[in-house]
């Protein structure tokens, strides 16, 4: 596949990653209301409507940060990156992402474990299983490593990349 076949296969995924989130903060939002009208309105209050929030709330926050934030967007503390030159720059990041996906691959075995584990307990009220809910955290730890070695390569090669390339020294975003 040619490298803009990739950009459009990139872009199509990354916007049903969106939808994805879009879909899970608009049953976060139904959830809540709901709440609130049985709650206060009917004096009936429902259980599952929290259970369902903070689902979509860890879902939200894992999924996107896996699938929609580019390293870019991410918080960092840049005083330092931001004035040096563009080479320095690669080896900081360069440096950073090997350390991100060490630390990730480690994990993996013992967070696997953990999610196999979490099998056995199950929410209050809807009575679903912890490991689905926990499953995201799997997810979004593959997806770091593989965000973080295309950040490695990139760099490594000198490669132009939004990521690695934000702005200039002295430039303002």
């Amino acid at each position: 596949m040619t490298s803009e076949a990739w950009f459009i296969v990139g872009r199509w995924l990354r916007k049903r990653a969106e939808n994805i989130v879009v879909a899970l903060i608009a049953t976060m939002f139904t959830c809540f209301l709901l709440q609130i009208a049985f709650r206060y309105l009917l004096n009936r209050p429902l259980g599952w409507t929290e259970e369902v929030t903070v689902l979509c709330w860890l879902w939200v926050v894992l999924w996107g940060a896996a699938f929609i934030l580019s390293d870019h967007d991410e918080i960092r503390f840049d005083i330092v990156y931001d004035v040096v030159p563009k080479r320095t720059r690669r080896v900081f990041t360069t440096i950073s992402s090997i350390a991100l996906i060490l630390l990730f691959a480690v994990s993996l075995p013992a967070t696997w474990q953990y999610v196999l584990f979490m099998k056995r307990e199950h929410s209050a009220y809807l009575h679903m299983r912890f490991d689905l809910l926990y499953s995201i955290y799997l997810i979004f730890a593959v997806a770091c490593i593989a965000k973080h070695a295309r950040l490695v390569w990139l760099a490594m090669r000198g490669a132009k990349s939004p990521e690695l390339d934000g702005t200039e020294p002295g430039e303002l975003s």
